[in-house]
């Protein structure tokens, strides 16, 4: 099988691409990259006025399965993963039963395979249960499968504890990545200030994020080893990493789009659909979240796609469960909020999207070159549209880009040469 992709405009931060080409694949494989290709293809896609960029990974996301089928399913998270441009995802671990165990964490994976949508590469717990009390068999659950450890969701509270398991990681490959909350310091609704004091709920102190952050970075520091801190949300722990770095700490970090699109105000309109962990901040904590971007001090943009059931968020903002769903609105809020604005361009976003989380998970996907797997998203950067409930492919709905104007849809996902998604 032959796919022709003709008159796109190629972006990929590997080879610093940003130009005309046409592309031809052959069954999974890239065979041929040039400014014209006129060859027979079973199938030919015009791609003029396309962005085709390499397949966007998401390293952090929640597909609900098992245990929380009502919300997401791994076929349906897959759906609307692809809908997204996403053709490799990586779930995290708060499932039930917890994938703690190698069966468990098989099953995940032979679903996955069945479903056979998108690369599917799961995170195994930190702790059995994500109880923090015991370590899981980190060797096992890697031979296993599994891509990277996590009890995202839940915070490891026991320093300890949390020191020998990146420990543990680093000694293996691979690494843990930090749900940093402080619990403490976190309880509340969304983040403490005025918006809290208005609506009449308690709100969630920043520290409680930067107390944890810290914390992964003095473990990384004193023992050498790697450390990654999901979703950071707020200025001080932007600037604390970007200090760590120039240290030469081996620390990582992630974003999410909704850190850098919204603040707190967004409560206001949007109500439980704009309620997350961490929660939306101030402006100088939206901005500082941008420059960490653009600085490298942020290597990877996920979108934490956490579903909920509606009559769940439904139960008002004290009582709502954190979360939105993320995986079909990212491109546009990255077109939107980081390249309409003029700070970032195209190869960045490529460098945070797809190269850096394939340097991070270390997998060979990430770039666009002869040779390599057929992992591509073609995008049409202009078109706008209004993003409506009845648009959403994911199982869930909660999702504070409900009735906004958005920019910039995904129009193609191919995934290991197959077109697995056309609008």
């Amino acid at each position: 099988m032959r796919t022709l992709l003709k008159n796109g405009t190629l972006i990929d931060y590997k080879t610093k691409t940003n130009e005309k080409k046409d592309i031809l694949i052959e069954n999974d494989k890239i065979i041929k990259i040039e400014k014209e290709i006129n060859e027979n293809a079973e199938k030919i896609i015009d791609c003029t006025n396309l962005n085709i960029i390499p397949g966007m990974i998401d390293m952090h996301c929640h597909l609900r399965e098992p245990g929380f089928e009502h919300k997401e399913t791994i076929k349906t998270g897959s759906e609307s993963a692809v809908a997204g441009g996403f053709t490799t995802i990586c779930p995290m671990p708060n499932t039930k039963p917890t994938p703690d165990s190698a069966i468990i964490l098989q099953k995940i994976i032979e679903e996955a395979k069945k479903v056979n949508l998108c690369n599917i590469l799961p995170y195994a717990s930190v702790s059995k249960g994500e109880k923090g009390e015991e370590l899981v068999d980190f060797e096992e659950l890697k031979k296993a499968g599994a891509i990277a450890f996590s009890d995202d969701g839940m915070p490891v509270v026991n320093s300890k504890m949390m020191r020998e398991a990146i420990l543990e990681a680093d000694k293996l490959g691979t690494f843990v990545a930090s749900h940093c909350e402080e619990k403490s310091v976190a309880t509340g609704a969304i983040n403490s200030g005025k918006v809290a004091e208005q609506l009449g709920v308690e709100g969630v102190l920043p520290e409680a994020e930067e107390i944890m952050a810290a914390r992964e970075i003095v473990i990384a520091e004193t023992n050498h080893v790697r450390a990654h801190i999901c979703h950071i949300s707020t200025k001080t722990t932007k600037d604390m990493v970007r200090d760590a770095k120039k240290r030469g700490v081996k620390i990582t970090c992630e974003t999410c789009p909704h850190y850098f699109t919204f603040t707190v105000e967004e409560v206001l309109k949007s109500g439980v659909n704009a309620k997350m962990n961490p929660p939306l901040r101030e402006e100088k904590d939206r901005q500082a979240i941008i420059e960490g971007l653009k600085e490298g001090t942020i290597d990877a943009i996920i979108t934490d796609h956490a579903p909920h059931a509606e009559e769940e968020k439904n139960k008002g903002l004290k009582e709502a469960p954190n979360g939105i769903i993320g995986f079909e609105t990212a491109l546009s809020a990255e077109i939107m909020n980081l390249i309409d604005t003029g700070d970032l361009d195209y190869l960045d976003l490529v460098r945070l999207t797809s190269y850096q989380p394939a340097q991070l998970l270390k997998i060979d996907r990430g770039s666009i070159e002869v040779g390599k797997i057929a992992d591509i998203t073609i995008f049409d950067p202009n078109e706008e549209y209004t993003y409506t409930k009845e648009m959403i492919v994911s199982k869930s709905k909660n999702s504070p880009f409900i009735g906004k104007k958005l920019k910039g849809r995904v129009q193609y996902t191919i995934v290991g040469g197959r077109v697995v998604y056309e609008k």
